[in-house]
């Protein structure tokens, strides 16, 4: 499964809408909808805030692996 699956099904499993998790990452709708397509690159530091709030590990949401880990804790 690829990092645009993961969001995307991430998103789903908690019944959230695109615009809401636009809201968090400060987009827009659109951008966040393009970013789900693969149409525009998602910013790491992007990434980042949605494996924290979604709260799996980098590998888990960028489709490196399966394993689902919790995001570390500093």
């Amino acid at each position: 499964m690829n990092y645009l699956e993961r969001i995307r099904g991430l998103r789903n499993d908690r019944d959230l809408s695109q615009k809401t998790v636009a809201e968090l990452l400060h987009v827009g709708q659109k951008t966040y909808s393009d970013y789900e397509k693969g149409k525009t690159r998602i910013p790491l530091d992007s990434m980042i805030i949605l494996a924290r709030f979604y709260d799996v590990d980098m590998n888990y949401i960028c489709g490196v692996s399966n394993e689902r880990r919790k995001f570390p804790q500093k």
